[in-house]
C-alpha cells in the first residue's frame, strides 16, 4: 500500500467526521480519498476504478453538498422558522459537540433559543420552527453520512 492510498484511506475516515461536523466538508473530503485511490494506480478488486465512476461521484458529491446547504433552510421556512432558528441549531449542534447533551439536544435547544428569544414568537411555534431546523439539519447530514459511507467503502474495496 503506498502513500496515496494511505491519505485515501484517511481522507474516507475524516470524510464520514466532516459528515457531522459542521466545520469540515464531509463529502468532497471522502471524493478526493476516491481520487487518490484513481492516481495511486492500486486496484484491490478485479475492475480498475474508472474515470466514469469518479466523475458520478463527483456529481453526487457536488449535489449532496447542495442539498445540504439548501434543505435545512427549506425544512426551517416550511415548518414556520425563521433565520434565526437556522442559526440557533447551527450554534447549539457546536455547542453540543462539548457538552454533556450531545449535538441533537444542542441543535433544537438552539433552534429553540434562536426562534423564541430573537423573533419572539411563542413557545408551540418556536417548538415547531425548532423541530424544522433540526429535520433539516438531520437530514442534510444523513445524506452526507450515506454519502461518504459509500465513498469510504469504495476507497476501501479498491485499496485492499
Amino acid at each position: 500500500m503506498d502513500v496515496f492510498c494511505v491519505f485515501a484511506l484517511i481522507l474516507g475516515l475524516v470524510g464520514i467526521v466532516g459528515s457531522i461536523i459542521p466545520a469540515l466538508p464531509g463529502p468532497p473530503l471522502s471524493w478526493v480519498g476516491l481520487l487518490l485511490v484513481y492516481f495511486s494506480g492500486q486496484r484491490g478488486v478485479a475492475d480498475p476504478m474508472t474515470l466514469r465512476f469518479l466523475m458520478i461521484w463527483l456529481v453526487v458529491t457536488v449535489l449532496v453538498t447542495i442539498f445540504d446547504y439548501f434543505v435545512p433552510a427549506w425544512f426551517t421556512k416550511v415548518t414556520g422558522g425563521h433565520r434565526a432558528a437556522s442559526i440557533g441549531a447551527m450554534i447549539g449542534l457546536f455547542i453540543g459537540m462539548f457538552s454533556p447533551f450531545g449535538i441533537i439536544v444542542g441543535s433544537l435547544a438552539g433552534a429553540f433559543l434562536g426562534e423564541f428569544l430573537f423573533e419572539k414568537r411563542g413557545v408551540w411555534d418556536s417548538f415547531k420552527a425548532s423541530l424544522g431546523a433540526f429535520l433539516g439539519f438531520m437530514s442534510g447530514t444523513g445524506a452526507k453520512l450515506i454519502v461518504s459511507g459509500i465513498m469510504l467503502y469504495d476507497i476501501i474495496k479498491y485499496v485492499f
